[in-house]
């Protein structure tokens, strides 16, 4: 069997794994519509491989152009993911490529959305800590209780869930009904509670914010009768600075 009939029934192969992504192109070129398995509502990635196959296909490894058509790649992120599909490749020279290629790029696709979405975690946990951080400092000289923190931390976070409704139905005003529906079940996956049952530690995390040379918070103080906390606020108290 010839080479190019080699290919020619690759070709008939994609078709079939491909029927609505790929388009042929030529006798020896296709393009293949590929987008990875897991999307982010606000960070779409769609994009397009041109195929390009030489005479001596599948001994030499196609020539290969990755178009972004949704969302956007940055320069490090193309350069990466054409490495590794090249790696992919001349890893399996000799016999039909294609669909190893392209599975090897929807995974890239992947890790690319993925890395995306923890840096954003990241950049807001951050912004959080700041904020905490920012109005401790703006309290200080004033003596803390276990009561008055919890009471400040509830306010607090009350003030950004009211933050968050206005930004999510900012967001949702000029989205269709079903990206509205979507945005929703992305933005209630995980509730507080959810959180908070599945990392115990956050109960104590708090915790760890009061400026050294204030008495620290144990949040399981609270499961001590009134009295015991009664006890232990004697002597403490705020003054007219706030």
């Amino acid at each position: 069997m010839s080479n190019q009939e080699i290919l020619q029934e690759e070709f008939e192969v994609l078709e079939s794994i491909y029927p609505d992504e790929l388009k042929k192109l030529s006798d020896n070129s296709i393009q293949i519509t590929v987008v990875p398995d897991t999307q982010v509502l606000e960070d779409q990635l769609r994009t397009t491989l041109h195929v390009e196959y030489p005479p001596e296909y599948p001994d030499v490894t196609p020539l290969l152009l990755l178009m972004v058509d949704e969302g956007d790649l940055s320069h490090e992120e193309e350069i990466s993911i054409l490495e590794n599909l090249k790696t992919t490749a001349e890893e399996s020279l000799g016999i039909a490529q294609t669909f190893t290629i392209v599975s090897t790029l929807v995974d890239a696709l992947g890790a690319v959305v993925e890395d995306r979405v923890k840096k954003k975690q990241m950049a807001k946990e951050k912004k959080e800590r700041e904020e905490v951080e920012a109005e401790l400092k703006r309290l200080q000289g004033t003596p803390v209780t276990p009561a008055s923190f919890v009471a400040w931390r509830d306010e607090f976070r009350k003030r950004k869930q009211a933050q968050k409704r206005l930004r999510d139905e900012e967001k949702m005003r000029d989205m269709s009904g079903k990206d509205r529906e979507e945005f929703k079940k992305i933005q209630n996956r995980l509730s507080g509670r959810q959180l908070f049952e599945r990392n115990k530690d956050l109960a104590t995390s708090d915790a760890t914010l009061v400026e050294e040379g204030v008495e620290a918070v144990d949040i399981t103080k609270f499961e001590r009768n009134y009295e015991d906390a009664a006890a232990e606020e004697e002597g403490l108290h705020f003054s007219d600075s706030d």
